[in-house]
């Protein structure tokens, strides 16, 4: 029987959880933290199943805002199915060109759809679904002007515990600098949450 698929949310957040503004990021550009995203998303775990000789990439859900917020040159992510959430499925396959065989994109009405082959706030959906099991959080230190919010305070919540630093070394497999990272005058650090 085909074990049912995990998902693992990945996202950067200000302190009041701030997470976009008008369609993009709120802070500049963070290439580390960019990079992060980029190896967290790619690396595929050992533990993963698949049959002898299949390739097996992450898929990474997004919403159209954010297919559409990432530079037309970057799109489809490499090496990662992309598959994008939005009501409006059949306008947003005729705006598509040609798509990649590996990566899509694919399109989906909500995350279930997306599982099986969100709607208006895709984290609120995804955090009630029982095959959340993780958030990758890059925590932003400083406020910045947004007009989009994760719904959960993970540090205050019943739900979900912080991994300590070898937890989210041990997931993400690779190291994480202790206290987190400055960039361009931005500082962030890279936590782990799971649900207990």
């Amino acid at each position: 029987m085909p074990k049912t698929p995990s998902l693992t949310l990945i996202l950067a957040a200000t302190p009041s959880l701030g997470i976009g503004k008008g369609g993009t990021l709120p802070w500049p550009q963070l290439k580390k933290e960019m990079g992060y995203f980029a190896r967290i998303t790619k690396r595929v775990s050992p533990r993963a199943n698949g049959s002898e000789g299949t390739r097996r990439v992450n898929a990474v859900l997004m919403g159209r805002k954010t297919w559409d917020s990432i530079p037309p040159k970057f799109r489809p992510l490499k090496d990662r199915l992309n598959i994008v959430i939005t009501r409006n499925t059949e306008d947003f396959e005729k705006s598509l060109g040609s798509k990649s065989e590996v990566e899509g994109p694919m399109v989906a009405s909500g995350i279930l759809d997306a599982l099986k082959q969100l709607e208006a706030n895709i984290y609120q959906t995804a955090l009630e679904l029982p095959q959340t099991k993780r958030v990758l959080l890059t925590k932003i230190h400083e406020e910045y002007e947004c007009d989009t919010f994760f719904p959960v305070n993970l540090e205050e919540s019943m739900v979900w515990k912080k991994a300590n630093k070898k937890e989210l070394e041990d997931f993400v497999c690779e190291t994480v600098e202790e206290g987190g990272i400055e960039e361009k005058g931005v500082r962030f650090e890279f936590c782990l949450f799971e649900r207990e």
